[in-house]
């Protein structure tokens, strides 16, 4: 192949408005095929509206098992499914979900790399947290072009910031001018091909849904002390992962980003329940200390009035600990909300 021919472009709260931008000034007779993945919630139907409705010159499919690519085409992942490239054709995967969702950006976009290479341009849109930030940067390391809009203008900007952070890309954009740099790209040519690393390939086989167990992890991660936020396994963190990234032995994949923002309701609860109990415990020692009293055992009545103050100053300090983990005020009215794109 003599031009860039693949595109991949990844996005979440925030993505669909410049999506359509981006789509809407691709040229007629594209010589290259076009994947989108957006972290949208399972059995959404708005995306295939919202891009058919963007780019009526083109073709639109919602991606299915076995499927060809075809050049001046444009094919969506689907709900509950992995979107993974092969050499010609489209592969659906059910393997274990990445920050959890399926289908991912991550997967596409080691999908793209490892299958063609240099031919990939990787564009990564609005989004929270760094999910698609490891396929960016497994595009890189392959040999492909990284695209990433500029935080400046992104309705959420965490991704394409921690993209910035992690990694030095090729462009940053607006989504005005994405479209016209992807039309110019694909004319290129591409670089030479470079070996793909095998922990890339591992990572695809378990987003296909390959066996995934402790054997097959120690050839990328190794354990933390830490739990998976979604089945509570073991975690591993992957070796010289760009961001910092973990996987636990049924292949759940988070970054370090998304394991945090999970664990955050666990420690709220954790905090509450430990503030009843100890509540609890200081009103019991409370009605010891008056019956002793009552029945004229003034020593253990002092002690448990001692305790009871003391289980006071511990429900105290929990208190004051579970006020600094509430999360922050709500946008005042008339700022954007980061998800509201979604769900056109």
């Amino acid at each position: 192949m003599s031009n860039r021919d693949i595109i991949v472009i990844g996005g979440s709260s925030g993505a669909t408005v410049p999506l359509k931008a981006i789509l809407g000034a691709l040229p007629q007779d594209l010589p290259a095929s076009v994947f989108i993945v957006l972290h949208i919630p399972a059995r959404s139907l708005g995306l295939l509206a919202t891009v058919t409705s963007a780019v009526a010159h083109l073709p639109v499919h919602p991606a299915a098992d076995g499927m060809a690519i075809r050049p001046g085409n444009i094919y969506l992942g689907v709900p509950d499914h992995h979107l993974i490239l092969d050499e010609g054709q489209i592969k659906l995967g059910r393997g274990p979900r990445e920050n959890l969702a399926r289908p991912s950006i991550d997967p596409l976009f080691r999908s793209a790399a490892a299958s063609y290479g240099p031919r990939v341009i990787g564009v990564l849109l609005s989004g929270l947290l760094n999910d698609g930030v490891s396929g960016l940067e497994a595009i890189q390391r392959c040999g492909g072009v990284t695209l990433v809009q500029d935080p400046a203008e992104a309705i959420a900007d965490e991704m394409p910031r921690n993209a910035l952070s992690a990694m030095e890309v090729d462009l940053t954009l607006s989504a005005a001018r994405i479209g016209d740099a992807l039309s110019d790209l694909v004319r290129d040519a591409p670089g030479p091909r470079r070996p793909v690393p095998p922990e890339i390939r591992l990572e695809i086989d378990i987003a296909a849904g390959e066996r995934v167990d402790s054997d097959v992890l120690r050839h990328l991660a190794d354990p933390a002390a830490m739990s998976c936020p979604h089945c509570g396994g073991v975690l591993s963190e992957v070796r010289d992962g760009k961001p910092l990234r973990f996987r636990c032995q049924v292949g759940h994949a988070y970054t370090a980003e998304a394991v945090a923002k999970q664990q955050e309701g666990s420690i709220d609860e954790a905090l509450r329940v430990a503030l009843r109990i100890i509540e609890e415990r200081a009103e019991l020692v409370r009605r010891m200390a008056r019956d002793g009293r009552k029945s004229g055992r003034a020593a253990v009545s002092e002690m448990y009035e001692e305790r009871a103050a003391e289980y006071r100053q511990y429900a105290d300090v929990i208190r004051r600990a579970v006020l600094r983990t509430l999360p922050s005020p709500e946008p005042a009215s008339g700022e954007t909300e980061s998800g509201s794109e979604l769900e056109e």
